[in-house]
């Protein structure tokens, strides 16, 4: 779908990678190993964005590190659009709405960084029905075509889990009365 509207392969991997997750931050060099194009090609998208206020950097080092300018006022219109490009939100309408007692959801793995792939890690909090919730991931599957993991935690696991991940790995897409 986006492809259709966007065509440079590299900014669509560019805006998955900062636009999924404001939190998240990378440097030339490591996005040329991660996204698998040329130094050459991310520099003149990532110019782009910066003229357009869409990124900003700040240097360590010798490094110029990139986020996304969360305050821009097209920021929420692009995440959202990302969002629903990689089926996030058909997840969120056929999974989470009739599972029960879940507390908050959550995208990690390479969707949380920003990066494209045909697998798309969940974590749920709550009590839940396990061969309920597989056999609405298996309909999510069907309508978005990527394959979806998820693990559960109760509450008190989850806070310990916490403590063993990096935040911008970890993205929080639902909350029980809250709005995300």
């Amino acid at each position: 779908m986006i492809e259709t509207l966007i065509s440079s392969k590299t900014r669509i991997k560019l805006l998955l990678r900062f636009f999924l997750n404001e939190k998240s931050t990378a440097y030339l060099r490591g996005l040329e190993t991660e996204l698998g194009e040329s130094t050459n090609a991310i520099r003149l998208e990532l110019n782009k964005f910066e003229k357009a206020g869409l990124i900003n950097f700040e240097n360590q080092g010798n490094k110029k590190i990139f986020r996304a300018n969360s305050a821009h006022p097209l920021y929420n219109d692009i995440h959202n659009i990302l969002m629903k490009h990689i089926g996030v939100d058909r997840i969120l309408d056929n999974v989470i709405a009739k599972l029960g007692q879940v507390e908050q959801v959550f995208l990690t793995g390479s969707f949380a960084r920003g990066i494209d792939g045909p697998i798309i890690d969940l974590i749920i909090v709550g009590d839940v029905d396990r061969e309920y919730l597989t056999s609405l991931c298996q309909k999510a599957e069907a309508l978005i075509s990527k394959k979806i993991r998820f693990i559960i935690f109760t509450a008190s696991a989850f806070d310990i889990y916490l403590t063993q991940v990096r935040v911008q790995d970890i993205l929080l897409l639902w909350a029980l009365n809250e709005s995300v």
